[in-house]
């Protein structure tokens, strides 16, 4: 799922303490000859809200199932996302089909300034202060993945001066 990102760090959920957070659920219909068949589709977020997040989708007759399917499908797509004193360290922009992204690096005490989708991805991280914003589509399924694609272009400094080879000063001063 993550494959055209440089620096992903997929996670194990084992040993971690993920919290769970239901996005949306979609009440979907399929006409047949016997009438209308009724089913769920839930869209979950998970993390620890210390740097690992995953995202899953879940599809089934009953909204619980949906539910827990999501859940375990998101502990399968596990993945670690810098952050850098409870916010993120730059500005990046993500996007997936008619969905875009903005995030900025908020000061502490500002709080997380998002709406449903990106705050739950956001909070599920255990992002603290951060502005964005929602362009375009408001699907929330499109929502998340474009938080996600925004996330996982995230690179901390540390990073940046490895993949350079020079100092952390070095990467400050220019």
């Amino acid at each position: 799922m993550y494959q055209d990102y440089k620096n992903v760090e997929l996670v194990k959920p084992a040993g971690l303490e993920l919290k769970d957070r239901l996005v949306g659920i979609q009440r979907v219909t399929k006409v047949t000859k016997g009438g209308r068949a009724f089913g769920f589709s839930a869209i979950v977020v998970v993390g620890d809200e210390n740097g690992v997040v995953g995202q899953g989708l879940g599809k089934s007759k009953e909204v619980a199932d949906a539910i827990s399917k999501g859940v375990e499908d998101a502990k399968k797509n596990l993945v670690r996302i810098p952050l850098n004193k409870g916010t993120i360290p730059h500005e990046q922009k993500g996007k997936y089909g008619g969905a875009r992204v903005l995030l900025l690096p908020a000061a502490t005490g500002t709080g997380v300034i998002a709406g449903g989708a990106i705050r739950a991805v956001l909070e599920s991280v255990g992002i603290h202060d951060v502005l964005s914003k929602n362009q375009g589509s408001s699907n929330p399924h499109n929502v998340v993945k474009a938080t996600f694609d925004a996330l996982l272009q995230l690179r901390s400094a540390q990073t940046v001066a490895k993949q350079r080879g020079v100092t952390l000063d070095k990467v400050f001063k220019g």
